[in-house]
């Protein structure tokens, strides 16, 4: 079966210029991303990945080369078109959740619909919808700072699909969590990209992104070093990764 091509990296470069010379983060990076996959961007420190994600979500202009996405090349649109890109197409998920501490989690969830111009009562609605969906259905009226970080970071998913957008991008979104609580967010990521048709694309370093990626990414010197299909499967209780096979 042929896949759709939600996003369509060509020849993507990205240079910083500094005092006594010139960083190339980016060199020449090529890459079509599905819609409704879950696809883990991982590097070293400094590999450029960071700034591939950057590009991907509209965050900041490349130096040369184009992004498409729903075949519109995000980077020849005027500023106020991409920011309403930004805010009807992309839900972005942060490792520092991000959210506003005088909020109520119904309030930040709801925040990005008011952008949209989505009527009070539809938006309220809709958050508190979307805070069950993530199990946070008696926290709506909590604030950052009375909730976990598990907690904090769902209240962050929810509001990332406000918006019912065609792309998640997850910035390291276990990377204050403890084990457990990281594996839980994973699921639910996964959960949503199956079950919305939602591309999931996560930066990390954790490497428990890679049990339900469906691609990963490698990024190194600011070039795609390779890429792996995961495909798994389960039998009796354990795990076999095929593409090591």
């Amino acid at each position: 079966m042929t896949r759709e091509v939600l996003i369509k990296v060509i020849d993507l470069h990205k240079y910083y210029y500094l005092r006594g010379g010139v960083v190339k983060a980016l060199q020449g990076i090529n890459l079509d991303i599905y819609r409704g996959e879950y696809l883990s961007i991982l590097g070293p420190s400094g590999s450029g990945k960071t700034t591939l994600f950057n590009m991907i979500g509209g965050l900041d202009k490349p130096t040369k080369g184009r992004v498409l996405v729903e075949n519109t090349d995000i980077y020849s649109l005027p500023e106020a078109k991409l920011a309403y890109f930004r805010n009807r197409k992309i839900g972005y998920v942060f490792q520092t959740f991000n959210l506003i501490p005088y909020l109520t989690a119904l309030d930040n969830v709801a925040l990005p619909m008011i952008f949209a111009g989505i009527p009070r009562s539809k938006r309220v609605k809709k958050a508190r919808k979307l805070l069950e969906q993530v199990g946070l259905g008696e926290r709506i009226y909590h604030k950052p700072h009375e909730l976990s970080g598990g907690q904090q970071q769902r209240v962050a998913i929810a509001r990332a699909l406000a918006n019912d957008p065609s792309i998640i991008l997850a910035d390291e979104p276990t990377a204050n969590l403890d084990l457990v609580t990281g594996k839980q967010i994973i699921n639910l990521l996964k959960e949503i990209s199956i079950n919305r048709n939602v591309t999931v694309i996560t930066n990390t370093h954790d490497l428990k992104m890679i049990d339900v990626s469906d691609r990963v990414v490698y990024i190194r010197d600011g070039k795609i070093e390779r890429i792996e299909e995961r495909q798994v499967v389960e039998l009796h209780g354990i795990i076999i990764d095929l593409s090591s096979q």
